[in-house]
């Protein structure tokens, strides 16, 4: 298991969870802050798909983060930011 590969999957999970968070209500301005975090993640798990030999986490860590990016800004319009 590549360093890369395994850092993008955890960095994907974290996404989740703070995407999950935002959407409790009150908490939705949180993928302010989660949104970019998932796109660097994103941005890294494409690095580490490109480098590394074992693709299947670094291919996890750019779904989970994909999911999360689209998810949050789903979030975002229909709460209106906040709630």
């Amino acid at each position: 298991m590549n360093i890369l590969s395994a850092l993008s999957l955890v960095w994907g999970i974290l996404a989740i969870l703070g995407m999950v968070v935002g959407f409790i209500p009150c908490f939705g301005s949180l993928n302010y802050l989660n949104i970019p975090f998932a796109v660097c993640g994103l941005l890294f798990s494409i690095f580490a798909l490109v480098l590394s030999s074992n693709k299947e986490y670094a291919i996890a860590g750019c779904v989970l983060c994909a999911v999360a990016i689209f998810l949050g800004a789903i979030r975002l319009v229909l709460g209106f930011g906040v709630f």
